[in-house]
C-alpha cells in the first residue's frame, strides 16, 4: 500500500484557490475531467502546453494583445462583447473552450467547436472605413488562431520548458491546426516554420488604432477578483515582454527593462508552485 502524500492537503488548497480565481466571472463553473477519448493523446505536446497554468495566463494576455491589432477582430470585440463589464467571464469562457477541446471527451470538444462556430456566424458588421467584416472570415480566424497558438507556446517555452524539442513544437502547431481548421481558419500552421511564415504574411492585415491602444491599456489595468494586484501586474508585464517588437510598437507599449525582474521572479516562482500542485 502506498503511503499518503503529506503535501496532498496543500496541493488541494492551491488547486481550489486557482479554480476559485478562474470562476469569478459571470460564467458557471464547469470542470472538465481529462478523458482518454479526447481529441489528443495524453502527454502529447498540446496537452502539456495547455496544462501549464502560468504559461496559459501569460500567453492568453499576449494573444489578446496580438488579436486587437487585426481591425476585424478588434471591431468584433467592440461591437459584440461586454468585455469591459465582464473581463473575467470572457477569459473564463476562453479558458473553458481550450480546456474542453484539449482535455475533454471528443464529443464534448466537437460540441464546443460547434457552439463557437454558431456564435461567429452572428458576428459581422462594418469597420469604421466602411469595409464589411465577419468573424467567420478565414483570414481573420487565422490571425486569431495563430495569435493564440504562438502565444501559448511562447509562454510555455519561457516559463515551463525552454528545452522543448523542435519536433514537439512542430507537433503542437499541427495539433492546434485541427482546432483552427474546425473553426474555419485558413491558413493555419502545422510547424514552427509555417507559423513564422504565416505570421509574416498576415502582418499585412494588421493596423494600429486608438481603440487597439485603449484596449491594451485597459487590459494592463485589469485587477481581477481573486488575483493579488502585484501578481496580475507581473503576468501582464511578462505578456508585454513576450510580444514581438512590431506589436509593442503598434500598441504603444514598451519592453519592460530591469524593473521587470521582480515580475519575472514572481511568475517563474509561482509557475513552479502551480506545476507542483497540479501535476496529478
Amino acid at each position: 500500500m502506498s503511503r499518503p502524500d503529506p503535501f496532498d492537503p496543500l496541493r488541494t488548497a492551491i488547486v481550489n484557490q486557482v479554480r476559485a480565481a478562474f470562476n469569478q466571472g459571470k460564467v458557471p463553473e464547469t470542470r472538465v475531467p481529462p478523458s482518454d477519448e479526447a481529441l489528443f493523446e495524453k502527454d502529447s505536446p498540446i496537452r502539456m502546453v495547455h496544462a501549464d497554468v502560468m504559461g496559459m495566463m501569460i500567453g492568453g494576455i499576449r494573444g489578446l494583445f496580438l488579436q486587437m491589432l487585426h481591425p476585424a477582430a478588434l471591431q468584433g470585440v467592440l461591437d459584440f462583447s461586454n468585455f469591459r463589464e465582464d473581463a473575467q467571464g470572457r477569459f473564463h469562457r476562453t479558458a473553458q473552450f481550450i480546456s474542453v477541446t484539449t482535455f475533454g471527451h471528443r464529443d464534448r470538444a466537437q460540441e464546443a467547436i460547434k457552439r463557437v462556430n454558431m456564435i461567429h456566424k452572428r458576428i459581422e458588421g462594418t469597420l469604421p472605413d466602411g469595409t464589411p467584416y465577419a468573424a467567420g472570415d478565414p483570414r481573420t480566424a487565422a490571425w486569431v488562431h495563430i495569435a493564440e497558438a504562438s502565444s501559448f507556446l511562447a509562454a510555455y517555452l519561457r516559463h515551463a520548458r525552454p528545452g522543448m524539442p523542435r519536433v514537439e513544437q512542430d507537433e503542437y502547431y499541427a495539433q492546434m491546426a485541427l482546432i483552427g481548421r474546425a473553426l474555419g481558419a485558413e491558413p493555419v500552421p502545422t510547424s514552427v516554420a509555417e507559423a513564422d511564415a504565416i505570421t509574416r504574411e498576415l502582418r499585412n492585415d494588421l493596423t494600429t488604432s486608438k481603440e487597439a491602444r485603449e484596449v491594451a491599456e485597459w487590459v494592463l489595468a485589469i485587477r481581477p477578483q481573486g488575483f493579488p494586484a502585484p501578481l496580475q501586474q507581473s503576468i501582464a508585464a511578462e505578456a508585454v515582454l513576450l510580444l514581438p517588437s512590431f506589436a509593442r510598437s503598434m500598441l504603444g507599449l514598451h519592453r519592460p527593462g530591469l524593473a521587470a525582474l521582480p515580475a519575472r521572479a514572481t511568475t517563474w516562482g509561482l509557475g513552479r508552485t502551480l506545476r507542483w500542485a497540479m501535476r496529478q
